[in-house]
């Protein structure tokens, strides 16, 4: 019996422990609503992101988004690596027309991933994207740098919905200068 009763408390520990640690992953990931897509295509630098074996060691890195007549967005991310100029296409859809801001992206098809138009400017300078969940976080400008200003609001409002912004790469943009 006292076996059965150790057994059931480590069982508890354990799930306790689990929920706490599924919790702090948790993020809010609603799309911002004002996204207009035509307005967020184009050119985007990114200035900070949290790395990932994709994307480790790039640097000057850009974003480039364009329609494709199927609707369908077609994204070209490229940057520097060891002196070489690398570059990478993928697909996005809009799995919800009445919601602009959340796309599935993919690379390597046929998986796809979560990426959210979490903050963007109302001009377009700027935008703040996120996953599903707390492991993707870019901050994309169209130049190359962003004020201090904007730069706090974009990590407040990071930090507010659950992304550990501690977390972030600052992206060299030195050549796009």
């Amino acid at each position: 019996m006292k076996t059965v009763m150790i057994s059931v408390i480590v069982l508890a520990i354990l799930l306790v422990s689990s929920l706490t640690v599924s919790a702090k992953n948790k993020v809010n990931n609603t799309p911002a609503s004002n996204v207009v897509l035509p307005l967020y295509l184009g050119n985007w630098y990114e200035i900070a992101r949290i790395d990932h074996f994709f994307e480790k060691g790039i640097h000057n890195a850009t974003a480039s988004y364009t329609l494709k007549p199927n609707g369908d967005v077609k994204v070209i991310n490229s940057g520097w690596k060891d002196d070489k100029f690398r570059s990478k296409e993928a697909v996005a859809k809009i799995p919800d027309k009445t919601k602009p801001g959340h796309l599935r992206v993919s690379f390597f098809r046929p998986f796809y991933s979560d990426y959210r138009i979490l903050k963007v400017a109302e001009d377009y300078s700027y935008a703040l994207v996120g996953g599903s969940d707390g492991r993707y976080l870019w901050i994309l400008s169209r130049t190359p740098e962003l004020s201090d200003s904007v730069i706090k609001t974009l990590l407040g409002e990071a930090s507010f919905r659950g992304y550990d912004t501690g977390r972030l790469t600052w992206v060299d943009q030195s050549l796009s200068k």
